[in-house]
């Protein structure tokens, strides 16, 4: 039970997992099937439920977020870098938001920044140390997984606005968001939104070898994440047509 709440930083070696290991697939296939799923009910449903749905996802989500900080504060290992200034923590309460009030330029941050966020999370998990019977290795998975999940469910059935000037007002929203915490992350020495330093194996790690600073790796990869998430949306778009044209 001890080892069951052990945090990252105190966990012993060799109890974790190994990246694309069959663990790791396990939860990513997990995964998959839970967003299909949960896609094909929403699909289903009239507004009003999808509206339940969306609540109920969203609230769970946060909740789940706080059990998480509740735990840490219990063991005693709550700390600044903890505070909800993470992209996937501003996911989580951008999630919140929109399932009590909707906007457009959020739902496309969820579409076009939460998404490539959190998938890249559970391709590159920075928690790999931690075996599978511990809680901070099933919440950071299936966090992630949910919010993947919530924003799949808006563009399943038409509710994210999907033009290129929708995803430049969320990649505004994004850096709207960084430039505080930039500041914050000066004012606490923490590393929100990874803008002091990548973690080791994260894609930015790359740009800072190549370039000396991992910043670099933000105006270059933003526009590829938008030109790789716009693919599906034109691919669904030609779907559409395609009956149309037939006739």
């Amino acid at each position: 039970m001890f080892m069951f709440f052990k945090t990252s930083e105190h966990m012993p070696e060799g109890l974790g997992f190994s990246a694309f290991g069959p663990l790791h697939l396990l939860w990513l296939l997990a995964g998959f099937i839970l967003c299909v799923a949960a896609c094909a009910l929403y699909k289903r449903l009239e507004e009003k439920n999808r509206k339940r749905m969306r609540a109920v996802l969203g609230g769970y989500i946060f909740l789940q977020e706080m059990v998480k900080n509740l735990v840490l504060i219990l063991i005693g290992e709550f700390g600044w870098g903890n505070l909800p200034f993470h992209l996937c923590g501003i996911n989580i309460l951008l999630i919140a938001f929109d399932a009590i009030k909707p906007t457009k330029p959020v739902r496309s941050f969820l579409y076009f920044i939460a998404i490539p966020g959190a998938m890249l999370a559970l391709l590159f998990p920075n928690w790999t140390n931690m075996p599978l019977w511990n809680f901070f290795h099933i919440h950071s998975f299936t966090i992630h997984i949910l919010l993947v999940m919530y924003p799949l469910l808006l563009i399943s059935t038409d509710q994210v606005a999907t033009d290129l000037k929708s995803a430049l007002k969320g990649v505004l929203l994004l850096v709207a968001l960084a430039i505080p915490v930039y500041f914050l992350n000066l004012l606490w020495d923490t590393n929100f939104m990874f803008l002091m330093h990548p973690d080791s194996g994260n894609p930015l790690e790359l740009f800072e070898k190549l370039l000396g600073s991992h910043l670099w790796g933000f105006p270059i990869l933003l526009p590829v994440v938008i030109g790789i998430m716009y693919v599906p949306i034109l691919i669904m778009k030609k779907l559409k047509k395609a009956p149309c044209e037939s006739k």
